[in-house]
């Protein structure tokens, strides 16, 4: 499959109001062909409304939708070349996962020899063969996500949008999962929309993180990028791990990672320890300073250890100027 990029997804000035309320406020974004792009954001920013406008389920208001050089904005969802995986994933509980996964070429008329030689390609994609006559209730929740997925696969789409797909699964298959859809993706070099509120998700899926705030985009950049380099504050809180203080320039980012308990830079403040929280690896220390300003310090467990950090204890923290990150008003 050829991985030429292009300017495959373009959002125009894409808008919607549900009555005197923007959901989604002119937002222009443009995706290249085969990148995998969440969209990440609090609940009620506008992500889902935005993917929603992208398959034909949500009219748009205004603004266009161009996919592949072709205005969708007006078609249907089943012309539009989307694909679109629910949350809920929405099988049929009375069909084998086979005929889940063939139900959309059975639709388009598809004679069931070809529709089925279609569906165990899948089936072997997403490692069901061996329950291709399974129902739904006899799956685990992960394989129930790998039939959607590969049933939203079946119409060979152009882009395929993902509405919180891992929402519903515990820790661990969540991380199984993930790494599955970062490699399917790959592997069909098409571009994947997924709307996530987990920050970690975005981190670990993106080629691209867009960061939506009260329907607007705030930040449209890689994984690396929008952590490292946040575009303002908000995106800055948001994503986490960052502590926010104040300059002469106005307000700055640094990382929880490289600010340092009791040992003197260029910047020094007192604190006193408020919490201490032992993830393992990695040790998370709560100050506060004199003016109750609140910062958090991520150390490895052996540079906790090696010290007499207390709760209750007074200290100062530190940075160097290099990793202080000015934020945009």
């Amino acid at each position: 499959m050829s991985m030429a990029r292009s300017k495959h997804l373009e959002l125009i000035k894409t808008t919607k109001l549900y009555g005197d309320v923007k959901a989604v406020d002119a937002i222009d974004l443009t995706i290249d062909e085969g990148k995998y792009v969440c969209i990440l954001g609090p609940s009620g920013c506008g992500k889902s409304s935005l993917l929603r406008m992208v398959a034909g389920h949500e009219v748009t208001s205004s603004g266009d939708i161009i996919l592949a050089n072709k205005n969708i904005t007006d078609f249907p969802p089943t012309k539009r070349g989307t694909a679109m995986m629910f949350q809920n994933y929405a099988l049929f509980p009375h069909l084998t996962v086979q005929d889940n996964i063939a139900f959309p070429l059975k639709m388009s008329g598809m004679e069931k020899a070809a529709r089925y030689k279609q569906v165990d390609i899948l089936l072997e994609r997403v490692q069901l063969k061996s329950l291709h006559d399974r129902k739904p209730d006899q799956l685990s929740g992960g394989q129930q996500q790998r039939v959607a997925l590969a049933r939203a696969m079946i119409t060979n789409p152009q882009i395929l949008l993902l509405d919180e797909p891992l929402s519903a699964l515990d820790p661990f298959l969540r991380t199984k999962i993930r790494a599955e859809l970062k490699q399917l993706q790959r592997d069909l070099g098409i571009s994947f929309l997924h709307v996530t509120h987990s920050q970690d998700e975005a981190l670990a899926l993106s080629d691209l993180v867009v960061v939506m705030n009260e329907g607007r985009i705030e930040q449209a950049a890689t994984a690396k990028d929008v952590f490292n380099a946040p575009a303002n504050e908000f995106v800055a809180r948001f994503i986490g791990g960052h502590n926010i203080i104040e300059t002469d320039n106005g307000k700055a980012a640094i990382r929880v990672d490289r600010v340092h308990l009791g040992r003197k830079s260029y910047a020094s403040l007192p604190v006193s320890i408020q919490e201490i929280e032992f993830l393992g690896a990695r040790v998370c220390i709560k100050v506060i300073d004199e003016n109750g300003r609140e910062f958090s310090v991520d150390m490895t467990d052996e540079m906790f250890f090696a010290h007499s950090f207390e709760i209750g204890a007074s200290s100062f923290l530190s940075w160097e100027k290099e990793d202080v990150h000015q934020l945009a008003a």
